[in-house]
């Protein structure tokens, strides 16, 4: 007799493909990306895990140990926790021992990475929301994970919510500088979806009139959320009071690769890291450069975009999978079929929670010395 094939959890599946709608994986960089489900947690629904949704940047002990608290069905990390293969599982290594112990919870993990920074109104699209002054945030909610630190004197991210998702095409027109946006990169015709036509990595902002770089500035500051400082780097003899800022190049990330292959580079590269000898060579051309460290051009994405929009899209999916899977036990019910097992109950749950990680943040804060 043959055994039965184990299968992650129906809410699971349903997460899933939810993300590959929102972000499909023929839109990521393959070159070198690890993107999709990597770790698939096998069902049980003798310990069945809530409908719910735990979005990070990055899956780290203190996120997998949240996930496990808060008993999520999965994670959806940013960052791939595998990004080659893997000769071994073991619990000495640190993020082998986080999926050992969320496999042993019934917790999947999927990673979508560089298909939000490519998709038409992803990662890189909301910084453009953010430098234009698109998005407008209406709170800012203190990131509590670097509280830890007990000191006033450590820079605690803040996250702006919206009201709504900003898009291009449902922003209020009225609060942005006017100005096009196009593609730096754009993916490969092969690879594009349909309805994804304008996907890519990089955006580039062309403003109608050239804008004083502190006011992009101010606008980076309340979109991206962080109070303690935003690394600036300048070309030589010029003053930041005095520079007016025409073009902008952003790539959430490590960027240097998108934004400075061109002979012409954008008056303002918007990013989350550049090496020391990429910002020289940028600045030695005439450039200003913005990095913020790494994920911080990444992680106010999650609450701005993302999680409203996977909480659409999943609450849809798992209704139409529900209203079809308990159908299907009616009608197996009325012929005279197998009596309802465990594993039909999950159907039974119309709940669906998406939230975003508190333990989740970058390595680095920022230490403001008072000496």
């Amino acid at each position: 007799m043959a055994s039965q094939v184990p299968y992650s959890s129906p809410f699971t599946q349903a997460v899933v493909s939810s993300v590959r709608k929102l972000y499909p994986e023929a839109l990521a960089d393959k070159s070198f990306d690890n993107t999709g489900l990597l770790l698939e947690a096998p069902f049980d629904p003798a310990r069945r895990q809530k409908n719910s949704v735990l979005l990070a940047i990055d899956l780290t002990n203190a996120v997998a140990e949240e996930a496990i608290q808060r008993r999520d069905s999965a994670i959806v990390a940013y960052h791939p926790i595998i990004f080659r293969g893997l000769k071994a599982i073991t619990l000495n290594d640190t993020q082998q021992r986080s999926l050992l112990r969320l496999a042993q919870h019934g917790i999947s993990v999927y990673s979508p990475h560089t298909a939000v920074d490519t998709v038409p109104g992803g990662m890189a699209d909301w910084l453009c929301d953010v430098v234009t002054g698109t998005f407008q945030p209406i709170t800012a909610q203190h990131h509590s994970a670097s509280q830890g630190c007990n000191s006033t004197l450590y820079s605690v991210p803040t996250y702006p919510q919206a009201e709504a998702v900003p898009t291009a095409a449902s922003a209020d027109k009225t609060q942005q500088i006017p100005h096009t946006r196009s593609t730096i990169h754009p993916s490969p015709a092969a690879s594009i979806p349909e309805g994804f036509e304008s996907a890519g990595a990089g955006r580039l902002v062309t403003f109608n009139e050239s804008q004083p770089l502190t006011a992009l500035i101010d606008h980076i500051g309340r979109g991206v959320g962080l109070p303690g400082g935003i690394p600036i780097a300048l070309p030589q003899s010029q003053s930041i009071g005095h520079i007016r800022i025409r073009t902008v190049g952003m790539c959430p990330g490590s960027g240097s690769g998108v934004l400075m292959r061109g002979t012409d580079l954008p008056d303002l590269l918007f990013t989350g890291e550049m090496s020391h000898h990429e910002t020289l060579a940028a600045t030695e051309r005439g450039s200003v450069v913005i990095s913020l460290a790494h994920s911080n051009s990444e992680r106010g994405y999650l609450r701005a975009v993302m999680q409203s929009q996977l909480m659409q899209e999943l609450s849809q999916r798992w209704q139409s999978d529900r209203q079809a899977a308990l159908q299907a036990i009616s009608d197996s019910a009325k012929q005279g079929g197998a009596a309802p097992s465990s594993c039909d109950e999950v159907y039974q749950d119309g709940a669906v929670e998406v939230s975003v990680s508190e333990a989740d943040r970058d390595p680095y804060g920022i230490m403001v010395w008072r000496g």
